[in-house]
Order: structure tokens, then sequence, then C-alpha cells
């Protein structure tokens, strides 16, 4: 970046309003709680099962659980809020981090025992690119859907709307052009790289991308830093809020239900506390079911908006939280394909071949300098045997194949079948050796 660019403004993140306490939430919303099925007919969690060395107990019962400030952190937060590690014997501390960077780190140390964390994140540090290698686990699936690339306002001026008219403007006006994801091997990367390189621009030779925290992505956009950024909600709603820009495309639109944020933790963790990962896969579980029970909605934008959370405005939160989008240039819809947590259990199933999309598109940016056996990968990451146990305790839907396949708004189809051949047919690819 030139060196006339100024800083971050800390204060974009310190104007939110104040957020419902939990003493307010648990009076006011916490009613719902009885209204909820699964909540008042719960099972009777562990105890319905015998699992490690003969008992269903957690080995480790005090915890600490990151996330990072973003609408789809809600099901770790509402686990603790209302109270479902506690139902599970677990003292869990939810702790906020200040970048992806930071989680990696610190699940890699063990300082973390587990995270609301990027899928791609999971599997880069476990092959051992976007940081030191360490075996990593995957443990469900938070969220499909949710996310958005921002454009900045100056190049609307210029008559941008979309990526075909961004592709027009890079080829017309030379200029250095600035994108921002969240980190290399996440998710924000991979969307926005993708979304590029099918307008025909590629993002390592005809733009800079720069990696950004999430709820540091309007301030740097608001001072000129950069053109436009992938980031989880609500910062993209926030930035048209704050007029400063606005929605290209959403996530859901290049690929319908695609994974996002995951569970997840060091393989080592998983080897030495199976209960305990049990049993916080059990929790989220069902905060995951409570907060797609579309009456509890605005109640949980409302605990995940305070300042102890994402520290946003509530209702920056609530609208794309509900489905309810407008783009800031002059569309407004209802999305059926807003951020979903559960949706009959169809979300969290940790499916192989999400864990190897991940894996093509690190292969095709020269993120991987060669082709790993991706289904053994994904085999060892995703805690498939233990997620299936959680869910059945749960009565939770399991689906039948590990793989599903998804067609892309490129018209691409992607059913793990052949993810070496997927990887190199792309024609706009990174730095490989392909």
């Amino acid at each position: 970046m030139s060196s006339d660019k100024k800083d971050p403004q800390p204060s974009d993140q310190q104007d939110a309003r104040p957020g419902v306490s939990r003493r307010d939430f648990l009076r006011t919303g916490g009613a719902l709680l009885g209204s909820f099925g699964l909540m008042s007919m719960a099972p009777p969690g562990l105890r319905g099962a015998a699992w490690a060395a003969g008992s269903d107990a957690p080995e480790k019962t005090d915890l600490k659980i990151g996330f990072i400030p973003l609408t789809d952190c809600a099901s770790v937060v509402m686990a603790g809020e209302l109270g479902l590690f506690k139902k599970y014997g677990l003292n869990v501390t939810v702790s906020k981090e200040a970048s992806w960077a930071a989680v990696r780190d610190k699940l890699v140390s063990g300082e973390l025992d587990a995270a609301h964390v990027l899928y791609g994140l999971i599997y880069g540090v476990t092959l051992g690119i976007g940081g030191q290698q360490k075996d990593m686990a995957t443990l469900m699936c938070l969220n499909n859907n949710g996310q958005a690339i921002t454009l900045a306002n100056p190049l609307k001026d210029k008559g941008v709307t979309d990526g075909a008219s961004l592709k027009k403007l890079v080829d017309a006006e030379k200029r250095d052009y600035t994108f921002a994801q969240t980190f290399p091997t996440g998710t924000h990367a991979m969307w926005l790289y993708y979304w590029l390189a099918a307008h025909g621009i590629n993002p390592f030779s005809d733009v800079k991308t720069i990696v950004v925290p999430p709820p540091q992505m309007v301030a740097n956009m608001r001072v000129g830093n950069m053109d436009g950024f992938c980031v989880g909600e609500p910062w993209n709603a926030r930035a048209i809020a704050d007029k400063i820009g606005f929605t290209a495309i959403t996530t859901q639109e290049i690929w319908k239900d695609h994974p996002e944020k995951v569970l997840g933790t060091t393989l080592e963790f998983v080897q030495k506390y199976p209960n305990t990962t049990r049993a916080m896969i059990m929790a989220v579980l069902e905060a995951s079911m409570y907060i797609d029970t579309t009456a509890n909605r605005a109640s949980v934008a409302k605990v995940i908006s305070s300042k102890s959370w994402v520290n946003a405005p509530e209702e920056v939160i609530e609208g794309r939280f509900l489905g309810h989008y407008d783009n800031g240039i002059g569309k407004q819809w209802q999305d059926p394909d807003y951020m979903k947590f559960y949706n009959d259990g169809a979300v969290n199933f940790p499916y192989l071949s999400d864990g190897m999309w991940f894996l093509t598109q690190h292969r095709r940016w020269g993120l991987l300098q060669s082709d790993p056996d991706y289904l053994a990968v994904a085999k060892k990451i995703n805690q498939i045997d233990l997620y299936k146990q959680a869910a059945t305790q749960l009565k939770v839907p399991v689906p039948r194949d590990v793989m599903r396949s998804s067609k892309l708004f490129d018209g691409a189809v992607w059913n793990g079948k052949d993810p070496k051949g997927y990887a190199a047919g792309f024609k706009i690819k990174g730095n490989s050796d392909n």
C-alpha cells in the first residue's frame, strides 16, 4: 500500500450501541427456552451412552473456546449463554480473539482448546501452509452461507456494480487495485479469489490482495486502504450502513449452502479428550438448533451485538441474520439462502468433500506445490465418527454419504470425485508448478 494511506481508525470498533447484558437476556429473552421443544425435552446428555474407558464423563471440563467477532460465531456464543456447555458437563470460557492468525497460534500452542474457525485454516495448518504445521481436527460445520464481497463506493462512481464491470475497469484504468481477505488459506480468501478469477481477474497478478482481520475491514475501507473485501457479516452490512461500500455478490450466490466456519481443535485434543470433544459438539449442535428457530433470531442478534461478542449495532446484525438484504445500490430482497446454522442437520455434518474443496483451491493458487492425497487428508481431519455419535444422541439427522455435490455460480460442479483434475482444470491459477 502507498505510504499516504492512513492507519485504521480504532473508533470504528468502539461506537457500537451497548448490547444487552446476560442478566437482561435471561430475564427478557430466556423465556424463549421454555417454548423451544429441543430445550425443554432435551436428551439426557452424555449419560445416554458410555464412551472412553467405559465412561461418558468429559475428561477435561475447564475449556477455553475462541471466536472472532462475526455473526457466525453465534452458535458458540449461544452455547454458553444458554447454559448448554454446562448441561454437558463443561465449564467453558468463550474468548474473543483479535485475528485468525491469533486463533491459529493459540490453537496450535494449546492456549485455546477449540475455536470458531475458518474451514481452510484447519486444513492449511495440517498441511503446513499458513502457519506452523500441526495436525488439526474439524468437529462440525457451524454455518452455511452469510458472507459477501463488498466494493468501495468510489468504484460505483466509475460504473462498477458487479464482477463484469469491475473487470472492465481493471482493464481500462491501470492502477493498483487492492482487495482484502481475512486469512491466506481461509474461506474469505477462497471466495474472493474464485469470484475475481471467474470474471477474468487474476487475484495474484492483476490486483493486490492483503490480509485484514474481520472487525478492521470497515475502518480500512473508510480511509481508502482497499477497493474491496470479502468477509463475514455483519461487516458487509456495516459498510453499507456507514455508506462507504456496497455488496457486489453474496457468497451464497457463489455457492449455495457453502461450508463456512467450523468448530475446530487439534487432533491431539480429540485423541486425548474424546468425551470432552463429543460434549462440545452436542452443546454447539443444540445451540445451532435454537438459532435456526426463526422466532429466536431477533433475540440472538441482540445478544451477540453486545461489546462482549460482535460489538456492532443490533440492527446491522439482525437484517441479514433474518435474510433481509440490501446491496446498497438499489436492490433489496429476502434471501432464502441466508446464514444457516442447522437446517435439519444439513449444515453441521463435516462432509469430506467440503474439506477437500479447500485443498483444491490451495493447490489451484499455488499454496500447495503438489497434489496431496485429498481424500486421506479429509478423512484424517474431519471427525465423522465423533460427529455421528453426538448427532445420534440428539436425534439429529445424519446423511448417508460423506460426500456431496454442488454447482458453483460459474457452472463448475464439485463432487469430490476428481480433486486433482478439478484443481488443475481452472483457466486462471496462481504461481504453482502445474
